[in-house]
């Protein structure tokens, strides 16, 4: 039976929006199994993980799809390609495609294994055991690999992996992107390392009015707490469930206090992207992030440029104090500002000031390369992150829990995400230029505790569109230019002046 292109749209709508929420269910049992399930509950949770996916795979390859789209490629509903019809059509053939290249055990033992690979490496962080973990690895990295050839690549599985969180991006394109930004960290990063400093601010910050100030500080950014809640975890994340339920989870420090207002900062700045996506657009690509870096620079631009600016000090400054007033009475903004902007080169990646971070990213990257392409074996891998660690920060952990076993990442399957947080501090730099321009310095804004503006201006200018464009052409319709390190350098060095 023939079907029209409005017929056949609606359909293609509908279809696209239960197989999101059947993910979002999904995303769901992972953020309770991050945030309240007991240890004793992995493995049931790795089989209703694997079922879960094995069912999205299951609607993600249904043939219908194929006859739908092929329906409405040809047809005037997608004559602009700008138009939500248009945008719509182009990602789900996209994830069609790369859907059904995927066998369903391929799917559903990657979400079994990553599930049960998590708790193992917990354990292994916290007795630092990488013995332990390093199989596991193994297994992912392989499973990795078998993704990445499905998929399919042009001799480059890792562009194949990439492609899931940053589409258009080669490893090519991050190579040259990221020598340039190393060549010029590199310098910038070995003079503060010949310096000492003393300005570290540790002191006894109560963790029940971290969390009051915290909640503050996102009513006065507009973060909108009917549509979201905060939680606490062992690693800080923020996922969205669906439109009017966001999932933040955070961490503080006892001790260092500006830890937890940086985290829940870049994790507001993930939730506000969530929040201004069009939720009549929800279930199809027109309401989805275009890509992880993208995602990342906006947390990256609250957490950096908002969060580390004068402006921002000077309003909250006063009421931090009031807050701490054992810990904070006798120090200035000024003394305070030069703590939270110590540079110090250290070992851990989420303690990294903004000098160092990204060289920390490189180094993942590298890595993960080398780990693919089977010219590093998960063995070895503690003695080549040390080996990397000591050439581009001129520091070595003390052992692999502040090593290779620091971040989750590798256990939770995401080989191709690291990069991600390096592009979101090249885009974040180039979009809040953007945003100057336009609306003039915004220091004095955020003095005055205004920060609509540029939050409004993100939501028109990126939010909104959804996957209406790759990330790429944000920055250049929003700069003139490509992404490039410069605009990021230049702000490190007016900053950072060494």
């Amino acid at each position: 039976m023939s079907i029209n292109p409005e017929q056949a749209y609606k359909e293609l709508i509908r279809l696209a929006r239960e197989e999101t929420l059947l993910s979002s269910c999904a995303d769901l049992l992972e953020w309770d199994e991050e945030v309240f399930m007991p240890a004793g509950g992995v493995k049931q949770r790795a089989e209703q993980l694997a079922l879960l996916a094995g069912l999205s795979h299951d609607r993600a390859t249904d043939p219908r799809y194929d006859e739908l789209l092929s329906v409405l490629e040809s047809s005037s509903l997608v004559s602009d390609p700008e138009s939500p019809a248009a945008v719509n059509v182009r990602e789900l053939r996209r994830g069609f495609d790369r859907e059904r290249r995927m066998p369903r055990r391929l799917v559903e033992e990657s979400a079994r294994v990553t599930s049960l690979a998590q708790k193992i490496w917990a354990t292994a962080r916290r007795k630092n055991d990488y013995k332990t973990f390093a199989p596991w690895l193994e297994r992912i990295i392989a499973l990795a690999r078998e993704e990445a050839d499905a998929a399919g690549h042009n001799g480059t599985r890792y562009d194949a992996l990439l492609d899931d969180y940053e589409p258009g991006v080669t490893t090519e394109q991050l190579s040259q992107l990221f020598a340039r930004l190393t060549a010029d960290l590199t310098p910038l990063v070995a003079a503060f390392r010949e310096r000492s400093s003393n300005s570290r601010l540790k002191k006894r910050f109560p963790l029940d009015r971290q969390r009051a100030f915290s909640q503050g500080v996102a009513s006065t950014v507009d973060f909108d707490f009917e549509r979201a809640r905060f939680d606490t975890a062992q690693h800080p994340f923020c996922t969205s469930i669906g439109p009017g339920d966001v999932r933040i989870a955070l961490r503080f420090s006892g001790t260092d206090m500006t830890a937890g207002v940086f985290t829940l900062l870049h994790e507001i700045g993930h939730g506000l992207y969530d929040q201004g996506l069009d939720p009549a657009h929800y279930g199809t690509p027109m309401g989805e992030a275009v890509s992880l870096g993208l995602h990342e620079s906006q947390s990256r631009l609250w957490e950096n440029f908002v969060g580390r600016s004068v402006g921002f000090w000077k309003h909250f400054y006063p009421v931090l104090q009031s807050t701490f007033p054992t810990a904070l009475n006798k120090v200035s903004l000024d003394a305070f500002r030069q703590a939270i902007d110590r540079v110090e080169p250290g070992p851990i990646r989420v303690d990294a000031d903004e000098v160092t971070y990204n060289l920390h990213i490189i180094i993942r990257f590298e890595l993960e390369r080398a780990l693919l392409a089977g010219d590093l074996v998960p063995a070895d891998l503690p003695g080549a992150w040390r080996e990397l660690y000591h050439r581009y920060l001129g520091v070595t952990p003390d052992d692999d829990r502040s090593g290779c076993l620091q971040d989750a990442h590798w256990a939770e399957g995401l080989i191709g995400y690291f990069p991600a947080y390096a592009l979101g501090n090249i885009y974040a730099a180039q979009i809040f230029d953007a945003a100057e321009r336009e609306l003039g310095t915004l220091d004095d804004a955020f003095a005055a505790g205004d920060f609509g503006g540029l939050r409004s201006w993100l939501a028109e200018n990126i939010h909104r569109h959804g996957m209406r464009f790759r990330s790429h052409q944000i920055i250049e319709r929003l700069t003139g230019k490509a992404p490039d390190s410069s605009a990021l350098i230049e702000h490190l060095s007016r900053r950072y002046p060494v």
